[in-house]
Parts: structure tokens; C-alpha cells; sequence
């Protein structure tokens, strides 16, 4: 039995030989080995660098980069949401109207929906009572009679002319309003229809005679060239042309198309930084025309974790125009700030991404190999020359 464990023993000893051939990391004694402080400042050298490396390696791992491609957009019949925010110090809510206009014939006058304004005072503050309310103001006797009147039950206000609406009635000032833009006329003449003056019209322009007005929200547009404006007075459309009325923008105060933009985009909103975020203009004129003319391109964008938003993005450009009336120049153009947009036949694909891990692992091995290489042949150049040096140094003495 012995014999046997010999054997046995033997042959995993004979294994063992053979398998010493194929270490490729030979080991030599420790009595052969040579410790140098050239050697140790290169290994400290070597050890920081492959720190620093490695930090940024891991820094590059865990941070997420875009990649951005570009291809042809196919879609079709979409609509495009257009956000905006924006603040005019020296034009009240009550004559600012917002529009839109596009190449497929398609016109919106005066969007209220998902449209918000906010008065603002002097100062830029919101005013927190409702919209047209005359505050503690006393209401004079012409007033009171006409809202006596109009309030009665059954009554049927007169059109004064314009186009009734479908009851036949204009029961508010409003109304009246809007059945002479119908009809294509100007509303001159508020302080003679006894809805206005029930309503306390005149009283309501003079109190908001120097507010500003904050608009924002969102438009629903088609997606084609076209534009979006804010002008003042209420718009309608006569003879195939888009028309506002300007008698209550020029009548007795003094207003102009100053503002500040907040923020604008046209789709979702992601990180973008959008050109016209933040831009302010100031004039002192009442006759001027603010423009911007954007060109806006599909955007897919796709998260690390798989969700995709399509968005937009944009570019933009600005020019403005003084419509002051000048002697012989008649004054053409609509005072306000329009913004006119073109839609992109392309599609911008943005795709987050992050290296895997076996990235980085490749990453890290290949700084420690190289670094350790580059930094044994540099160890065994210094050595080399230290000892020729010292060979050089000892014959100069024996001589």
C-alpha cells in the first residue's frame, strides 16, 4: 500500500514539473532581486498615475453621453404643441389677442383655451382680484340704470347693427363686440351701448389703463409653416384678410409691445436650452413690430432606460420694425410680436448612452498593464544607466 502512495504521489509530482512549463510569470530568488530608490520613485509614479486613470475611467463609465444621429422625419398629420410664456409690462390683458396662422388655411383668433393671462401692476405683480373687477370704486348713476336694465329678467340686448349671434341677442358687451367684428366694423363707440356701460366698460379700460399683462400656456398647431402672434384689439377675418381692431390700442393711453420671454419651445419640454429663453426687448414706440422667424426640427429622444419622447427643437433669428407713421410714408404692418415658423423635413435621433462594464474592465486592464510596462522598461533603462555610470566611475579611480 505504500508503495502505491509512492506512486502516486510520484505522479502528481511529475504533473505538477510539467505544468511549471507554462508559467509565463518565471519568479527569481529573492537573493537575485535588486531594490533601488530609482525603482521605488518609478513604482510610486506608476501608482499614482494609475490612480488618477483610473478615476477618470470610472468617471467616463458612470457618465451618460448623447448620441445624436440623423434621419428623414416620415410623419404625418401631427399636430405640434407650442409652449410659451411671455410678459408684456405696457399692454393690458383685456387688448391683447393671440393668433394663429398657417399655410393650410387653418386660422385661430383670439385662442382662449389652455391660454392664461395675468394681470400684472406697475411694478410686475400679479393683480390677485378677478379680470374687470372696478375694485370699491362707486358706480356712477349712468351705471347703475344700465345694469338695472340689462340684468332684467327676458332681455334681449340689441346687435347695434352688427351680426347677431345665433339667439339674436347681445346680452353683454362682448357680444356686442363681436357681432361688429363680424360685420367688419370697429368698436368705437362703448361709453353709447348699454351693455358696456352696464358692465362698467370704460371704467374697466381706465383702471387698466397701466397694467402689463403674463401670457402663458400652450397652442395646439398644425404641423406646417406658419405663425403665432400677439397684437392688439380683437381680430376677424373680412375679405379673406386676418384684421384686428386698433381703435381701443391708440385711443387715449399710451401702450407698446415691450416684452420678456420667458421660456418658449415647441413640443415637450426637455433639457434643451432654447434660443429665445430669456430674451427682453423694450421700446417707446406704440407703431412697432417685433419678429421672430424659427426653424424648427423633429427631435426623437431616447432616455438610458428605453423611454422616447418626440419633441422639437429650434432655431431662431429676429428682426424688428418701427411702423411709425412718417410724412409720406403711409405706416403698413400690425404693431405686436409675431413668431413665424418652418417646419424641418428631417427628424434629429438623440439616443443616451453609457459604456458597459466589461468596457470599463478592458479599460482598467489596459492602464494597469500599460502603465506597469512602460514604467519596467523605463525602471530598466535607469538601472542600466546607473550601473554603466558606476562601472565608468570605478575604472576612472583604479586608473
Amino acid at each position: 500500500m505504500s508503495g502505491l502512495r509512492k506512486r502516486g504521489s510520484g505522479g502528481g509530482s511529475g504533473f505538477a514539473a510539467t505544468l511549471k512549463e507554462f508559467d509565463a510569470y518565471a519568479k527569481p530568488l529573492d537573493d537575485f532581486r535588486v531594490k533601488t530608490v530609482s525603482g521605488a520613485a518609478v513604482t510610486l509614479a506608476s501608482a499614482i498615475i494609475i490612480s488618477l486613470l483610473m478615476i477618470s475611467e470610472f468617471v467616463d463609465w458612470t457618465s451618460v453621453t448623447v448620441q445624436p444621429s440623423l434621419v428623414v422625419d416620415k410623419a404625418r398629420k401631427e399636430k405640434m404643441q407650442i409652449n410659451m410664456n411671455i410678459t408684456f409690462p405696457r399692454v393690458p390683458c383685456y387688448l391683447l389677442s393671440v393668433d394663429v396662422m398657417d399655410v393650410a388655411g387653418e386660422h385661430q383668433n383670439d385662442i382662449l383655451h389652455d391660454m392664461f393671462k395675468v394681470r400684472l401692476d406697475n411694478a410686475g405683480r400679479a393683480i390677485t382680484k378677478e379680470k374687470g373687477s372696478l375694485g370699491p370704486n362707486k358706480e356712477s348713476e349712468a351705471v347703475e340704470k344700465a345694469k338695472n336694465i340689462t340684468s332684467a329678467p327676458g332681455y334681449c340686448g340689441s346687435c347695434y347693427g352688427g351680426q347677431p349671434p345665433e339667439s339674436g341677442c347681445c346680452n353683454t358687451c362682448d357680444e356686442v363686440r363681436r357681432a361688429y367684428l363680424e360685420k367688419g366694423w370697429s368698436f368705437t363707440n362703448p361709453e353709447e351701448v348699454e351693455q358696456c356701460v352696464g358692465e362698467g366698460w370704460m371704467d374697466k379700460m381706465k383702471e387698466q389703463a397701466n397694467e402689463g399683462c403674463n401670457v402663458h400656456g400652450h397652442l395646439e398647431v398644425n404641423k406646417v409653416a406658419g405663425n403665432f402672434h400677439f397684437a392688439p384689439g380683437k381680430s376677424f377675418q373680412q375679405s379673406n384678410m386676418h384684421v384686428h381692431d386698433l381703435h381701443p390700442y391708440f385711443q387715449n393711453y399710451h401702450f407698446d409691445f415691450s416684452h420678456e420671454i420667458h421660456s418658449l419651445s415647441f413640443g415637450q419640454s426637455i433639457n434643451f436650452q432654447n434660443p429665445l429663453d430669456r430674451i427682453s426687448k423694450d421700446t417707446v414706440q406704440s407703431y412697432f413690430m417685433y419678429q421672430y422667424f424659427t426653424k424648427v426640427v423633429g427631435t426623437k429622444y431616447t432616455f438610458l432606460n428605453g423611454t422616447t419622447i418626440y419633441t422639437n427643437q429650434f432655431s431662431a433669428t429676429e428682426h424688428e420694425r418701427d411702423l411709425s407713421p412718417r410724412p409720406g410714408i403711409p405706416s403698413g404692418g400690425l404693431p405686436g410680436v409675431f413668431f413665424n415658423f418652418e417646419i424641418s423635413p428631417m427628424l434629429v435621433v438623440m439616443t443616451e448612452y453609457r459604456k458597459p462594464f466589461t468596457h470599463f474592465l478592458t479599460d482598467v486592464c489596459a492602464i494597469v498593464g500599460g502603465i506597469f510596462t512602460v514604467a519596467g522598461l523605463l525602471d530598466s533603462f535607469i538601472y542600466t544607466a546607473e550601473k554603466t555610470m558606476k562601472k565608468k566611475m570605478d575604472l576612472g579611480k583604479a586608473m
